[in-house]
């Protein structure tokens, strides 16, 4: 089946009235708008064939429609638009962004309650890294008979040791030759690019055991590198969620708070996402109690260097167009406040 123009119509129609009201969306209402000139019959047919398509969802008995991921996706990737910040926002963003250099740690947080202020979502911001750090040495050292201590050393002569209770049997010379591999695949690689792409290079074949006793080292590997980094990560605008109608069920709000509760694994969610603006939607992220929420980050630098991310979290109903520039215009101001040099911007743009 063909996605036609009308067909887009009106699905971009049920989606911008669906992201303002919340409501299920009928025919008769579409029919009514100005912009949309199909008879009522001519919908309800094209609304058929979107929800065969995949692209809307009928809930409970109700005669309205609502979109489904894959309609935000198409949404999000062709049909939304992006307007521009008032100048009012400009102004307000850009005053609690020029501050110094040495305050960039209270500056994100001034970013981070924009976000939530401006967007109306819950936000949150990683704060800088030590993205120079490399990593120069790893070595697995045993203490007793269920310990072993890990020891990674960067470039910069950094080291930290951690303790790590094993539940298998090892011995001296699996743990050293584990050390050299770790120390080949990961010397000379930056700390947050080992915690972004973490992969560790195929052992050799015939080491069954060895990549067992990777699986099991590993969670601790990657909890030391977040610490070394030193990453923040801050929360604003959690009382939110109970402004928007997905979370007047108060069993969802309480999985919304769970979620948020386990910081480190939300964090690590936010480290991986690749660079640059990215948007997710239900399904399409990892973890499984993001299946009814989108992402959206971004990231923002010092003097050109990736340091941190930022975004929002909310329900899959929200204004991608309208936030996606808001966290735009807020990185932007966001690196121009830590850039050397006049950091004059285009309010124009």
């Amino acid at each position: 089946m063909e996605l036609t123009k009308r067909k887009l119509k009106i699905l971009q129609a049920i989606i911008n009235d669906y992201i303002t009201n919340a409501e299920p969306v009928g025919s008769r209402t579409l029919s009514k708008r100005e912009d949309i000139s199909f008879s009522a019959a001519t919908i309800r047919n094209e609304m058929a064939d979107l929800e065969e398509m995949g692209y809307l969802t009928h809930p409970h008995t109700s005669a309205g429609r609502v979109p489904s991921d894959k309609a935000y996706r198409l949404y999000v990737n062709e049909l939304m638009n992006k307007p521009k910040l008032s100048a009012a926002d400009k102004r307000n963003i850009k005053k609690h962004l020029k501050v110094n250099v040495n305050e960039l740690d209270e500056t994100i947080k001034h970013a981070a309650r924009l976000l939530s202020t401006i967007t109306n979502l819950t936000s949150f911001v990683i704060s800088p890294t030590n993205d120079e750090e490399m990593i120069r040495l790893v070595q697995f050292i045993p203490m007793d008979e269920e310990t072993v201590l890990m020891m990674i050393v960067t470039k910069s002569g950094r080291v930290s040791n951690t303790a790590i209770k094993m539940n298998m049997d090892y011995t001296a010379e699996q743990l050293q030759i584990l050390g050299k591999s770790f120390t080949y695949n990961f010397q000379g690689k930056r700390l947050s690019e080992v915690l972004k792409h973490h992969i560790i290079e195929a052992f050799e074949s015939d080491m069954i055991a060895m990549n067992s006793l990777a699986d099991m080292v590993m969670p601790n590997f990657m909890k030391t590198l977040e610490k070394m980094l030193d990453v923040e990560l801050y929360l604003d605008g959690l009382t939110n969620i109970f402004d928007l109608p997905e979370y007047t069920n108060l069993d969802r709000a309480k999985s919304f708070f769970k979620l948020l509760e386990r910081r480190d694994d939300f964090r690590r969610q936010i480290l991986e996402r690749e660079d640059g603006v990215i948007v997710t939607i239900g399904d399409e992220n990892m973890d499984d109690s993001l299946n009814e929420c989108s992402l959206i980050t971004a990231s923002y630098h010092v003097d050109g260097r990736l340091v941190g991310k930022l975004g929002v979290i909310g329900p899959t109903r929200m204004k991608y167009g309208e936030i996606t520039s808001i966290i735009e215009y807020l990185t932007d101001n966001l690196s121009n406040s830590f850039t050397i040099g006049d950091g004059n911007e285009d309010d124009n743009r």
